[in-house]
């Protein structure tokens, strides 16, 4: 097996392998992935049999010694096809941590993609982590909706929604300043800034048009009072912003977003995924977070961080 590390010239090779494999999503795609070079050094690996043929791929960076499953995604990990065995694994795993000493890397930071995303069982990796005595690092919950075993919601909160659908109307927008002064107020409450910057999000936006999609929540005055941002995968919708003005989460815009996205854009899809609730590197949940995304059904999804030292 051979480690080759990822340049420009294999961008093809990289995107038709993600396309293919068993557990890629568009995070994984080069345009996707590349936005950010300039915030990360990119240190991604391929994979390659005795035959020539690549059989997976490790999205990551590198920070000092240490090789990260990519920090500019929101996870990652090996990725591999249906084809790829258990063994293939392992031998993936002894591979990169002689690369690693080779390369003077001290010890890689690994995400798992959490199990929604899987196009086919894949925790292969998970054996292969446990067999080089890899430590869980981390672990955030993050929360999720099986569109197929919807939990039924209370009757407090179908009379919330009835309201707030008198009071709010949504629609695909292109306001993207409107949305990112929305997310800055919103989050500077938290002592917060938004990671992507308004023309981040219009160019994620505009790479992907079936992917992403921004959807503007108006008021009846015409005026965008709150914003979600979703990702589109195969079998996932994912809520990766979505924030709001004050005046507004008073009267339950954020329950009608999320009741609208479930109604209107996950009926072919089997998740829809609302992110993580924890802060803290996983030690603190955010109580009121998580019990706004429960009390609309959702229920919790792990997501795991392993350190793979070779000291």
């Amino acid at each position: 097996m051979i480690i080759k590390k990822y340049d420009i010239s294999k961008l093809t090779i990289w995107n038709e392998f993600i396309k293919n494999s068993k557990q890629g999503t568009f995070l994984f795609d080069r345009d996707y992935m590349d936005y950010h070079s300039d915030r990360f050094i990119d240190h991604s690996l391929m994979f390659y049999d005795e035959d020539n043929n690549l059989i997976a791929v490790l999205p990551s960076n590198i920070k000092d010694d240490i090789l990260h499953s990519h920090q500019g995604l929101s996870y990652g990990g090996l990725i591999y096809n249906k084809n790829t065995r258990t063994i293939d694994v392992l031998r993936c795993f002894e591979k990169l941590k002689l690369y690693m000493k080779d390369n003077d890397i001290k010890s890689l930071i690994y995400k798992k993609i959490p199990y929604i995303y899987n196009q086919y069982l894949s925790d292969e990796d998970l054996y292969a982590l446990y067999r080089n005595n890899a430590k869980l690092i981390r672990r955030d919950i993050g929360y999720a909706i099986d569109i197929n075993k919807r939990i039924e919601l209370s009757r407090n909160k179908t009379r919330y929604l009835k309201k707030a659908e008198s009071l709010f109307y949504i629609k695909e927008t292109s306001e993207f300043q409107s949305f990112y002064l929305i997310m800055e107020e919103a989050l500077m409450n938290h002592n917060a800034k938004p990671v992507h910057s308004s023309k981040e999000l219009e160019l994620l936006t505009n790479r992907f048009p079936n992917n992403i999609k921004l959807y503007g929540i108006f008021n009846s005055d015409n005026i965008m009072v709150a914003g979600a941002w979703v990702f589109i995968s195969k079998d996932v919708i994912h809520i990766q912003n979505m924030l709001a003005t004050m005046s507004s989460k008073k009267l339950n815009v954020i329950d009608f977003v999320y009741n609208w996205i479930l109604n209107s854009l996950c009926k072919n899809k089997q998740y829809l995924s609302f992110g993580i609730s924890t802060e803290q590197n996983g030690l603190h949940l955010n109580e009121g977070l998580a019990q706004q995304k429960e009390s609309f059904g959702a229920r919790g999804l792990c997501y795991d961080f392993y350190n793979l030292s070779i000291e």
